[in-house]
């Protein structure tokens, strides 16, 4: 059921840009947050911090597309949020010190603190490259093309996570819900 969650308001935004248009698209995007942020809120009681930015980012950019009729705001949008998630990720590490990485899975999955350190340096290039492509096909092809590529671009998470997954595997230990000891 997460990934259908995970992917509900992409598979709705891109029908919506086949069937009519970029503002449609748009809109629907918006709707299709809204809900599947209300779904997460309602079966987990809570949203993580990146779920808020994202609906904020979705509905702000989404807004300004709409309001005033310039698809480039839309289509900044991945950029704008893969940004912030590397400067975040990398203030927190380089001037606070802070592995936000461990700092969000620690609870649940315990790792050695090289692993932990080099994960979250892969979390920094991974997003800094995520915002560069997005900015690079928004600012360089057309309307349609980027919306392909927000379908087809979704391979480079999937191919991101499998990875990340493999490199840890060897060395993870999870967690009970508790957080403390073996998970059962």
């Amino acid at each position: 059921m997460k990934p259908f969650v995970d992917f509900f308001p992409i598979l709705l935004f891109f029908g919506a840009y086949k069937l009519y248009d970029i503002y449609t698209a748009t809109a629907v995007l918006m709707a299709a947050t809204v809900l599947q942020m209300a779904y997460v809120f309602k079966t987990q009681g809570r949203l993580d911090l990146i779920q808020k930015v994202t609906l904020v980012l979705v509905l702000g950019f989404g807004a300004l597309t709409l309001g005033l009729h310039d698809e480039r705001f839309i289509k900044w949008k991945p950029t704008v949020l893969y940004g912030a998630m590397t400067l975040g990720l990398a203030t927190a590490l380089w001037v606070f010190h802070k592995n936000v990485v461990r700092l969000l899975l620690g609870a649940q999955m315990e790792l050695p603190e090289q692993v932990w350190g080099r994960l979250n340096l892969v979390w920094i290039l991974y997003c800094a490259f995520m915002a560069s492509i997005n900015a690079y096909v928004a600012g360089y092809y057309s309307t349609e093309d980027w919306v392909n590529f927000k379908l087809w671009g979704y391979a480079f998470p999937l191919v991101f996570i499998v990875a990340q997954g493999l490199y840890i595997a060897p060395h993870v230990k999870l967690r009970g819900a508790d957080g403390e000891g073996p998970a059962p």
